[in-house]
């Protein structure tokens, strides 16, 4: 008995010793392939193999991010980009996922209007941009409904499938337990499906972001998107690499912690 305790412990401490190795190495080889590339850019413009006018380079970067710092802008453009990311991202989690729960209480609503939610998520959100303007007006407004408009239809589509994929077997069960509607959605359905509303906010991460750097494309004075137009129409591709930099950094951070939230969850 002692002896397959033994190795059960020794088969236990060899898999926790594989798990921390194959960590390791996915960190390491994550920050080798970074290094590398930034490396290899900076070689390929040192040696004007490519010319740096048009692919910028790490270290130009950094020095247009010290001018952006010391110039005091960077962190204002930032700043406004990510409030309305927040913002953007914040209410088309919560409008999405109640018009998938709304959408699932009610089968024949459901069936109405799903036709129209494909198609509102197959049109081009861009082509609204001059409609969104004339609604709201230009500035903050339009680039966070655009935002709004570009998750919403994701977070309630995906939600709304998770939902429905809800195994009808356990439905039935508390059904005949005389449980009702709102006692199935909040005792089963929603706990169910939490897993799939982290991968919703793991995509609404990636598409709020777009959805703030297409509405400042259309209407800004401030903003990382701002800066990338700023930088293209006055052919500085040093300033447009930055502010992408800069985008990268903060779309990284809130995936992150998203991230953090999944594993809270699963804990």
């Amino acid at each position: 008995m002692k002896k397959k305790i033994n190795n059960f412990s020794l088969s236990h401490q060899k898999y926790v010793k594989k798990l921390k190795k194959d960590k390791f190495l996915v960190i390491f080889f994550r920050i080798f392939i970074l290094v590398a590339f930034l490396g290899l850019w900076e070689l390929l413009t040192h040696f004007k193999i490519l010319d740096p006018f048009f692919v910028s380079s790490p270290s130009r970067i950094i020095a247009q991010l010290g001018e952006l710092i010391s110039a005091g802008t960077l962190f204002h453009h930032a700043r406004v980009t990510l409030y309305e990311t927040l913002i953007g991202f914040l209410i088309a989690t919560v409008l999405g996922y109640l018009i998938a729960v709304g959408l699932w209480w009610n089968e024949k609503v459901r069936k109405i209007f799903e036709p129209y939610i494909v198609v509102l998520n197959s049109l081009p959100k861009i082509a609204l941009g001059p409609v969104i303007i004339l609604w709201v007006g230009s500035g903050t407004n339009a680039i966070v409904l655009m935002c709004v408009l570009i998750c919403i239809v994701i977070t309630t589509m995906s939600m709304l499938s998770a939902f429905i994929a809800v195994d009808e077997g356990k439905i039935l069960l508390l059904k005949s337990m005389h449980a009702n509607k709102f006692q199935i959605l909040w005792k089963l359905v929603l706990p169910a499906t939490m897993p799939d509303f982290i991968s919703v906010l793991k995509i609404n991460v990636g598409m709020s972001w777009v959805g703030s750097i297409m509405g400042e494309y259309l209407t800004s004075r401030a903003g990382l998107g701002y800066l990338i137009v700023y930088g293209g129409q006055i052919f500085k591709i040093d300033l447009v690499m930055s502010a992408t930099f800069v985008l990268c950094i903060l779309a990284f951070a809130m995936y992150y912690l998203v991230s953090l939230l999944e594993r809270r969850y699963k804990k």
